[in-house]
């Protein structure tokens, strides 16, 4: 969330740099709610004032005067009711349009957006080569009798999958490999968190106000919603909401293995084959918390943890860095993580890794102390990785022409064997 003040200040560029995303600023609605706003609050202190002047003349003032006086103060106190719910209303209106306003993208992040090609910056690994027509994960799956999308429908319809004997084990095996990983050798501290989370918690991080249909909702009571988390982020970041914390204790480095829910509202026709879109999957997440000047060295620090993954798999990927208009809405510099994929002959994501700076911090209320003075931190957020979309880089790209799967070295000591046969007999 953004301070009003400094978004209508003369010499701020944020106009400017917020179109860089597509995103047109009201100045002329947040103007007038800023203004309004101040001129509530200048209205009831100013009739506050006359009630304490009413009623310090009152002190020892004879009986009509009092009378007279009593009839001024009640009107008064109504005068006041009307612009404190006057300026409640205000505060809600210009709450609400600064909650739907996006991040600023740093200057860094490449001019553009989705239609242009993507800013590739490199490349890891070799592309496997096959003398034989690559299958897609899906029919790898089938005919291995490790994904079972047909009973997944059965069960809750389109976008969900039920992985089956070695495909479960390879599921465990990967979130229990990166985990170690992160932990281990990143210096990651792990959390088991809920899967369910307050309106406070999503508008934290941001999926609230502006993503509410892309979000799945459980009432609990009468008067108690709980959202379904979209990404362990939101849990993780919010884990210090409204907290100050001492300088001394960031950077803060934080990892969660959960499910993820996502409705993919305006989706429908695009990847709905396979595991590439679902409305439930799993995934690794990583947080990252620290003061402002260290946000660059962290994002480089997080992507270099992102890629280490993909690397001890032996996964083909590259890098790219997402250009402004293509960046989500919390963030304001983004890299992303690309696995190729045979069977599309393409490259697809797997991972985001971005820097939020303060814009999640602000809504959040997350501040860091140094001394006497206290500020807003940096968030940064990214898959390290998805368990679904990992899986299907791994099928595709450790295939066999006999229609087995070789399992990456480092899983083996995961899953307990190397090898998953056409048959999907493993050894």
């Amino acid at each position: 969330m953004h301070d009003p003040h400094t978004l209508l200040s003369p010499e701020s560029t944020a106009e400017q740099r917020l179109a860089r995303r597509g995103y047109v600023l009201d100045r002329a609605a947040l103007s007038a709610l800023v203004r309004g706003r101040a001129e509530a609050i200048a209205t009831r202190d100013n009739l506050r004032a006359e009630l304490n002047a009413i009623s310090r003349r009152m002190r020892g003032a004879g009986e009509e005067a009092r009378r007279a006086g009593g009839e001024a103060a009640r009107e008064l106190k109504e005068r006041i009711r009307k612009a404190e719910d006057s300026r409640r209303t205000l505060d809600a209106e210009l709450k609400d349009l600064l909650l739907r306003i996006p991040n600023i993208p740093l200057d860094e992040a490449p001019d553009g957006g989705p239609e242009d090609p993507p800013v590739e910056l490199r490349r890891w690994g070799q592309a496997p080569r096959f003398d034989f027509t690559p299958r897609d994960h899906v029919d790898l799956g089938a005919a291995t009798g490790i994904l079972d999308l047909g009973r997944a429908g059965k069960l809750s319809g389109a976008r969900f999958a039920v992985a089956v004997r070695a495909g479960a084990l390879l599921e465990r095996a990967l979130a229990g490999f990166l985990l170690d990983l992160h932990t281990k050798e990143h210096g990651y501290a792990e959390y088991s968190v809920p899967h369910l989370v307050t309106r406070e918690t999503m508008t934290g991080t941001g999926q609230l106000p502006k993503f509410e249909n892309d979000l799945f909702r459980t009432q609990v009571d009468e008067d108690r919603d709980l959202y379904l988390i979209p990404t362990a982020e939101v849990p993780l970041v919010n884990l210090y909401r409204d907290e100050t914390l001492p300088a001394a204790d960031l950077p803060l480095a934080l990892t969660a293995h959960t499910a993820c829910f996502r409705s993919e509202a305006g989706s429908y026709g695009r990847d709905t084959r396979g595991l590439i879109r679902l409305h439930q999957f799993a995934k690794v997440e990583l947080v990252r918390l620290c003061a402002l000047e260290d946000a660059a060295d962290q994002l480089q620090l997080l992507l270099t943890h992102a890629e280490e993954c993909l690397r001890r798999l032996g996964l083909h990927y590259r890098v790219i860095d997402l250009r402004a208009g293509d960046l989500g809405f919390s963030a304001r510099r983004t890299f992303d993580l690309e696995v190729w994929l045979p069977s599309q002959d393409t490259f697809r994501e797997i991972s985001s890794v971005s820097d939020c700076g303060p814009f999640q911090a602000r809504r959040a209320g997350i501040q860091v102390r140094r001394g006497a003075k206290r500020e807003y931190l940096a968030t940064l957020n990214g898959s390290g990785l998805p368990i679904g979309r990992t899986v299907v880089a791994i099928l595709e790209q450790y295939q066999q022409a006999d229609g087995s799967i070789t399992v990456p070295a480092a899983l083996v000591p995961y899953t307990g064997f190397s090898r998953i046969g056409a048959d999907g007999r493993c050894d």
